[in-house]
């Protein structure tokens, strides 16, 4: 497997993450450096990580996980957009009486949704350990950067929007992830593909 295959790989997985990276620059005033810094080494970490448990681990883990790893996506995606609609309609309300400040980074809430985003990464380690001599380091050190790349630019992307929106953003925000959640789940459970 090429360098290109893997890097294509890589921006497959990460679809997910930049998402969720938009939705993470929708909630803030402007770019946080060390924010988008973390969301991205999130993001990119995990979806370097699984690949390699699912390396080492080999086809019996993921044929186990793989019957449930679109619930757990799901039910994680729904509770975190769920909480991030909420969010956002309570500071809507206030939105004209509160200066809101961007929140700090709930780390719990990052790790869960970068689980969330990877799961399916862990089946794609799987898949590289059947190629005899592939170089797992190689791979996940171009998935993880990729994932890493493409989720900064997510952030600065949904903070474009998230400026100019604010609490209409975040709901937005929440939406789309609870959106993902059901995508992943229709996906998996009845194969049905969304093209994206």
């Amino acid at each position: 497997m090429s360098v290109v295959d893997i890097f294509l790989f890589g921006v497959g997985l990460s679809m997910d993450a930049f998402a969720v990276a938009i939705c993470k620059g929708l909630a803030m005033k402007q770019v946080n450096k060390k924010q988008m810094f973390m969301i991205a080494l999130f993001f990119g970490g995990f979806q370097a990580l699984m690949p390699l448990i699912g390396f080492i681990l080999g086809s019996a883990f993921a044929d186990m996980i793989s019957a449930y790893d679109h619930w757990i996506a799901f039910v994680l995606l729904l509770y975190i957009g769920g909480k991030m609609a909420i969010e956002a309609i309570k500071e809507w309300k206030d939105e004209d009486k509160v200066e809101i400040m961007d929140p700090p980074l709930d780390y719990k809430e990052l790790t869960l949704l970068a689980i969330a985003t990877s799961i399916d990464a862990l089946a794609c380690g799987v898949t590289f350990s059947f190629y005899k001599g592939f170089n797992i380091l190689r791979a996940i050190l171009i998935i993880g950067l990729t994932t890493f790349a493409i989720s900064a630019g997510g952030v600065y992307v949904g903070n474009i929007f998230g400026n100019k929106f604010k609490a209409k953003a975040q709901l937005l925000g929440g939406f789309i992830l609870i959106f993902l959640g059901v995508k992943i789940l229709l996906e998996h459970l009845f194969g049905i593909s969304f093209g994206f």
